[in-house]
C-alpha cells in the first residue's frame, strides 16, 4: 500500500527486453533507499513493482506484458522521469488517502491552463471507470493522491498546486499525455458491497447499482 505522497522523481536509465517482458531500472533521485530491500514494493507512475536488483541510488523491477499494456509504462523510454514512492509503513504519515499501486486503467489529459498560481488539468478517464470518480473524491494519477475539483461525465478536472507540479512529473504534462488512473478503493468496495447476496451469483453490469436495485433492497426507502 502507498499513500499517494511522492518522495522522488527518478529517471529510467535502462529497458531491457526478457522473453517478452521488460526489466526497468530506476535512478532514484532523493528517494531514501537506506531502509529497501531486495523483494520490497516500490510504485513508479504509481504502478506497484518489486525490487530485485538495488544500489544506494537505484533500483532494477520486472514488468510484465500485462502492465506495460494496461500502463503508461509502456511508453516509457530511457531518459524518462518517473514518479516514486517507497511502500507505506505502519510509521508512515498518511497525507494522502490508501493507494493500492493497481493501475485501473489509462486517462489521458485533454486540456490545461493556469489558474493564478496553480494549474488546472482536465482529464478523460475510460468510460467504465466514470461512475467511481466524484466531485471533491479521491483519485490517483500517475501515483500522485488528488482531489477531484469536477466531474462531468468520464471527464474531470484537477486544480495542482506550484509544491505538486515541482515535485511530481505533473507539471511535465502535455496535452494528450497517458495518465495511469487508480480510483479509490473505498469506491470499489462500496459497490461489492451494495451487491449484497447478488455478489456470489451475478455478475455486476455497468448500471447494476441503480436508484431501482438500492430502492429494491431497502437502501433507499
Amino acid at each position: 500500500m502507498f499513500t499517494g505522497i511522492i518522495q522522488s522523481i527518478g529517471t529510467l536509465t535502462d529497458l531491457k527486453e526478457k522473453g517478452g517482458d521488460v526489466e526497468l531500472t530506476v535512478q532514484t533521485g532523493k528517494l531514501d533507499m537506506a531502509d529497501v530491500v531486495l523483494g520490497d514494493s516500490i510504485a513508479v507512475n504509481g504502478v506497484c513493482l518489486t525490487a530485485i536488483r538495488l544500489t544506494e541510488k537505484s533500483f532494477s523491477a520486472d514488468v510484465s506484458r500485462e502492465t506495460l499494456a494496461l500502463t503508461s509504462l509502456g511508453n516509457l523510454s530511457k531518459g524518462s522521469s518517473v514518479n516514486l514512492e517507497k511502500a507505506l509503513t505502519l510509521a508512515t504519515r498518511l497525507g494522502g488517502h490508501m493507494v493500492s499501486g493497481h493501475v485501473d486503467g489509462l486517462a489521458r489529459i485533454t486540456s490545461q491552463h493556469d489558474d493564478g498560481r496553480s494549474r488546472r488539468f482536465r482529464i478523460k478517464a475510460p468510460d467504465a471507470l466514470a461512475q467511481y470518480i466524484a466531485e471533491k473524491g479521491s483519485i490517483t494519477i500517475d501515483g500522485v493522491s488528488l482531489t477531484v475539483n469536477k466531474v462531468e461525465g468520464a471527464s474531470f478536472e484537477l486544480n495542482i498546486v506550484p509544491h505538486t507540479l515541482i515535485e511530481t512529473i505533473i507539471g511535465q504534462y502535455q496535452t494528450g499525455t497517458a495518465v495511469n488512473l487508480e480510483v479509490d478503493v473505498v469506491a470499489r468496495y462500496l459497490e461489492r458491497l451494495l451487491l449484497g447476496d447478488q455478489a456470489a451469483t451475478v455478475k455486476p453490469k455497468k448500471d447494476s447499482i441503480n436508484e431501482a436495485f438500492l430502492t429494491e433492497n431497502g437502501f433507499i426507502k
